[in-house]
Parts: structure tokens; C-alpha cells; sequence
């Protein structure tokens, strides 16, 4: 690896006994279209890759569904053998179909198949952290999920997997999954205007696990905000960056793992995410996810 040319914002967290940047990398996009088949320029999504590790990212999220195997596939290839350093974050629960869905696939037999298969696809003998995707395309579902947990406790105990986590979850099953077995992390959707998870992310970091916010930018539906674009405006940035920085600032247990493409915006990612934000910026951001609770993400 060479030596890092840009400082990654924020620092370290440490999952269970593995220590990773809190400035991360998602894998999904280097999928093709909507997040099925290979994607256009396979070079091209082999060097960011290449690029994060060698900017010193160690946290990488991917599944074995992207694609599906292709994001994991092409994490192979560029990295393997892995850094001692470097630590994949996968998840299970979820499968393809071939209308490029995303039916639940969480029964045991499912779940064994599937961490073999990223287990093969990544070319390990272990997964680092293996997070367990609950609701369905439409947000977290109410319901128990012990059988499902319980059948990864059941892998990790035969040392196929070291920490476990949860994504697309409610409260409930968050408690009810640290009832069952310790867990690392939480994977679920929040942003500056989707908000719904501030206690839960004030509880995780009392309990020293992280949260992993998905779409952090807005996924399919970008950040929009007229008080964002002002903030941005006055520290001559983008309102991408201001949004991640704002995330790093949220909370010290929240990690970061923005998607790209493209290794100029994975620099563009890096550099945002460092940018200082002053106490009125902070104050006047704050003010977006409490008006979007009434009026939605968009002003």
C-alpha cells in the first residue's frame, strides 16, 4: 500500500476486538444499474477500491446480494490478500431476484447458504461482521428475530463468523438481538432529514456500538434543503459534504460508508467528511430533521 495522500476525518472505532476508520467505503455501487450485474468499467471499480485501501479506509460494507457476488467478487480481486488492517463487513438475509428485487431470504438454511457463499466470494475463512438485514424494502417490520439471529450465533460459534450486527432493524429487535448475543454494529437508514433513529444512536454509543447509517446522503432521493445548501454556501462546500461531516459530528459510534464509483468523488468523500462545522452551522442543521419530521425530507 502506499502512503496515504489525504487524512481520513474522524478517527477509529473499534468493533468487538477489530479497530476500523470511522471514515469507511460502501461497496454497492460498483454493481451495475440498480445494483444488479457487472458494472461498465470493471477497471474502474477495481482502482477505487484499490484507492480506498491505499487512503487507509479499513472498514469495507458489501453482500454477497450486490450483484448479486459482484461487489464481493470484485473486492476479491482487488485486495486479496487482505491487510491485516482491513475489515470486510458483510450482511445476510436478503437475496436477488430476477427482476432485481430483494425478497427476504432469512430462514436458517438460507442464512447458512449465504455466509458460505460470501465466505467463498471473498475468499475467507472467517467474516469480520456479518449484520443481519430485517424489514424489507420498505424500512424496518416489526417481529422477533431469534430464529434467524440465533442461526448466526450458531456460525459464529463455529468460528465462521467474529462479530455480529443487525441492519434494517427497530428498536425492539435491536434490544432483543443484544439479548441474544453481543453485537458491534447497526446498519440502518438515517440522515440529517431522516432522523428516527437519534435516541437509538444515543443508547448504542452509551453501550459503545457503532451505528452505520445507510443512504446518508439521501439515497435515491438526494438531500434537498434550502438551510443545507445556506450552511454549504457559507463554508464553500458542497451540500454532500456538509451532510457527511455533519454525521461525523453527530456522534462519535457513527461510521460512515458513503458509495461511489468514481475515485475523484471518493476523494471529494474523504475531504467533505473532514470539514469543520461551527456551532451555529450545527444548531441550524439540527433544525432540518426536526421540520422534516413534519413536512418529510424535502423543503
Amino acid at each position: 500500500m502506499s502512503t496515504p495522500s489525504l487524512s481520513l476525518p474522524g478517527g477509529t472505532w473499534t468493533l468487538g476486538d477489530l479497530t476500523v476508520t470511522r471514515f469507511g467505503y460502501g461497496a454497492m455501487q460498483l454493481a451495475g444499474p440498480w445494483v444488479m450485474g457487472p458494472p461498465a468499467d470493471r477497471e474502474g471499480a477495481l482502482a477505487v477500491l484499490r484507492e480506498a485501501a491505499d487512503l487507509g479506509v479499513t472498514h469495507i460494507d458489501t453482500s454477497d446480494a450486490y450483484g448479486p457476488r459482484i461487489t464481493n467478487e470484485l473486492i476479491r480481486e482487488a485486495l486479496h490478500p487482505y491487510p491485516e488492517s482491513l475489515h470486510i463487513v458483510t450482511k445476510v438475509g436478503a437475496t436477488r431476484d430476477a427482476q432485481g428485487g430483494w425478497p427476504t431470504a432469512r430462514r436458517p438454511e438460507d442464512l447458512r447458504r449465504q455466509i458460505h457463499d460470501n465466505l467463498t466470494s471473498l475468499g475467507l475463512d472467517a467474516l469480520d461482521v456479518v449484520n443481519l438485514r430485517l424489514g424489507n424494502a420498505e424500512g424496518p417490520q416489526p417481529g422477533s428475530l431469534a430464529e434467524p439471529f440465533e442461526t448466526l450465533v450458531e456460525l459464529q460459534q463455529q468460528g465462521l463468523i467474529r462479530h455480529l450486527g443487525v441492519s434494517n432493524a427497530t428498536e425492539e429487535q435491536v434490544r432483543e438481538a443484544q439479548s441474544i448475543a453481543p453485537i458491534v454494529c447497526v446498519q440502518n437508514m438515517y440522515n440529517l432529514a431522516h432522523r428516527h433513529d437519534d435516541k437509538l444512536i444515543d443508547r448504542l454509543a452509551t453501550d459503545g456500538i457503532a451505528y452505520v447509517p445507510y443512504f446518508p446522503l439521501g439515497g435515491f432521493t438526494p438531500l434537498q434543503s434550502s438551510v443545507l445548501s445556506a450552511v454549504a454556501a457559507r463554508s464553500k462546500a458542497t451540500p454532500m459534504s456538509v451532510a457527511l461531516a455533519w454525521l461525523l459530528q453527530r456522534s462519535p459510534n457513527i461510521l460512515l460508508i458513503p458509495g461511489t464509483s468514481s475515485t475523484a468523488h471518493l476523494r471529494e468523500n474523504i475531504a467533505g467528511a473532514g470539514l469543520p462545522l461551527s456551532d451555529e452551522d450545527l444548531t441550524a442543521l439540527e433544525d432540518i430533521g426536526h421540520s422534516a419530521s413534519q413536512r418529510g425530507p424535502r423543503e
